[in-house]
């Protein structure tokens, strides 16, 4: 197994896939930093925790001195307001990468996601430098974030990876999933491949397994060293799915009514409609 120096920095360390790769990485690394808004306790004598929200810059930059590389996982994970993303996902990322820079981080792997491309049909294959079609707001809000990172790294000279993650479940559940499966295995040794690829400047790839199906070029992953082994035909559980009938690779998070169902009313300033263009 791949052994890196240098301690990391994880943030939303209490999620599912912070589970996952807080797990995976205790023997990857000497020390893991792990940073969540909700409570954490360190189980391993190479675990220390901070209690953070990402709005708190200052904050951030302190937790980060020192480590060789930051995860940054944290955030809303699904549909939601239009302006809880922002201010968590986008500006919460904008805060990640510049308390990078303030603490001379070496780099930084972004947790981008499927849905930044989930508006393409699902007859038409992907690979990371065709243009973004978002899904949602989520969708934009990751779309924001790699944009943020492609700054870092062309701005500031940060080694940036972006890993566009796919169904990160135990095992397949739906349809979909025989396309866009990530097994936790293959989750973790994606971002070991990102953490630990030689003379990286930027790049972008997807995080799914071998699956027999899929929407999604897995040549980028290979080039940094991404060789997943699981497959989501292997783990059906006796189901006999077809493949996906969606019309566009986001599945349901492509839908309108699941957009706007989670967007809170806006409300509007009490002044006449003469006085609204002055």
């Amino acid at each position: 197994m791949t052994r890196l120096d240098g301690e990391w920095l994880l943030t939303g360390a209490a999620g599912q896939i912070g589970g996952i790769l807080r797990t995976g990485l205790r023997p990857v690394v000497p020390g893991l930093r792990l940073l969540d808004i909700k409570p954490l306790t360190a189980e391993s004598p190479n675990e220390r925790v901070y209690s953070l929200d990402l709005q708190d810059l200052p904050g951030l930059t302190e937790a980060m001195a020192g480590v060789q590389g930051v995860i940054h996982l944290a955030g809303i994970a699904d549909e939601a307001d239009f302006r809880d993303l922002t201010e968590v996902n986008i500006v919460g990322t904008y805060h990640v990468f510049e308390a990078a820079r303030r603490a001379s981080v070496a780099r930084v792997i972004f947790a981008s996601s499927n849905h930044v491309t989930g508006y393409y049909p699902t007859t038409v294959p992907v690979v990371p430098d065709m243009p973004v079609r978002p899904d949602g707001f989520y969708g934009v809000s990751k779309v924001a974030g790699e944009a943020v990172a492609r700054l870092y790294a062309d701005k500031f000279g940060l080694e940036v990876a972006c890993l566009r993650i796919g169904s990160c479940r135990p095992r397949p559940t739906e349809p979909r999933h025989r396309h866009t499966w990530l097994s936790p295995r293959d989750a973790t040794a994606a971002f070991v491949a990102a953490m630990s690829t030689p003379d990286l400047t930027y790049a972008t790839f997807y995080g799914v397994s071998a699956n027999q199906l899929g929407w999604w070029d897995r040549e980028a992953g290979r080039a940094i060293g991404y060789h997943p082994s699981d497959r989501a035909e292997d783990h059906l559980g006796g189901a006999t799915w077809e493949p996906a009938t969606d019309e566009v690779q986001g599945g349901v998070l492509a839908t309108a009514a699941y957009t706007l169902d989670r967007q809170r009313p806006i409300r509007t300033s009490a002044i006449g409609p003469n006085e609204r263009n002055r």
